[in-house]
């Protein structure tokens, strides 16, 4: 069995290290639960990254709030989070079914350390090879006409663009009424801001593939509405995650600013 991805210990890592803060932003105190020691020398990895550290806590708590505000108006939504890593929003957030669909050692890993048995609401996981098994045959069970609300944080940036186009058509057939979540980096972004944190990803065997020009534009070929939009880095500094006079950041930085965000995708074939 192939081991757990770096990045899914790292994206936990820093939840985790916001969680034991005196002034916690996602309050994920589950994190600790899946941190062993491989996963604490991956972070150490990242120790001097203090923005992107910041910015990908900032990244998940903005990601709860729009999973918690679909939830106040709809307390039964069928949420599926793909590639959902050691995520603990069903154990967080009130209301909701979920389906957490990952690689089997993440499946296996996380059923040890965190049993859906012990979990409020109503929680079922799913392993999939995504390298040799379909999505949408996997899914097929779950096939609903009802609202979905489709999850792929930290997950786009790392796939072949050909990959996330033969993704998506399978989501639109099997939940025709489905929203999207999700976090996209721009090109400008990734190549004035990131090359740091990207080069320790790539030296971890994690590379950035998908960082398109316009990100917007992409899905909207896919029959795709944008419904919101938020700056992961607008919102760190707002909750004084990440320290830039405001001034600055909303008159000179404008790259920053929409660069790297937060997308809710609605499907324009509902």
């Amino acid at each position: 069995m192939k081991p757990i991805s770096s990045t899914a210990f790292y994206y936990c890592g820093v939840r985790m290290q916001d969680a034991e803060s005196e002034k916690p932003l996602c309050h994920d105190t589950y994190a600790k639960h899946f941190m062993d020691g491989r996963g604490l020398s991956i972070l150490h990895h990242f120790f001097d990254e203090k923005k992107s550290n910041a910015a990908n806590v900032v990244r998940h708590r903005l990601i709860d709030d729009i999973i918690q505000s679909e939830l106040s108006a709809n307390p039964d939504l069928f949420i599926i989070l793909i590639g959902a890593g050691f995520d603990s929003r069903a154990y967080r957030l009130h209301g909701g079914r979920w389906l957490e669909i990952d690689e089997p050692q993440v499946i296996d890993y996380k059923n040890h350390r965190l049993p859906t048995s012990v979990c409020h609401n109503h929680l079922q996981r799913l392993a999939i090879d995504f390298e040799n098994e379909s999505m949408s045959d996997k899914l097929q069970n779950f096939a609903t006409v009802q609202p979905v609300l489709v999850v792929f944080e930290g997950v786009f940036i790392y796939l072949a663009e050909t990959t996330i186009k033969q993704t998506l058509p399978g989501l639109y057939q099997l939940f025709p009424q489905h929203k999207l979540v999700c976090d996209l980096m721009s090109s400008t972004f990734n190549h004035q801001y990131s090359r740091s944190v990207r080069m320790k990803f790539s030296d971890l065997g994690a590379k950035f593939r998908f960082t398109p020009k316009k990100p917007s534009a992409f899905f909207a070929e896919l029959d795709y509405q944008l419904c919101e939009k938020y700056s992961i880095v607008g919102k760190a500094i707002e909750l004084g995650a990440i320290k830039i006079s405001t001034l600055i950041f909303k008159t000179l930085l404008k790259t920053l600013k929409q660069g790297f965000a937060v997308y809710v995708f609605e499907s324009q074939l509902r």
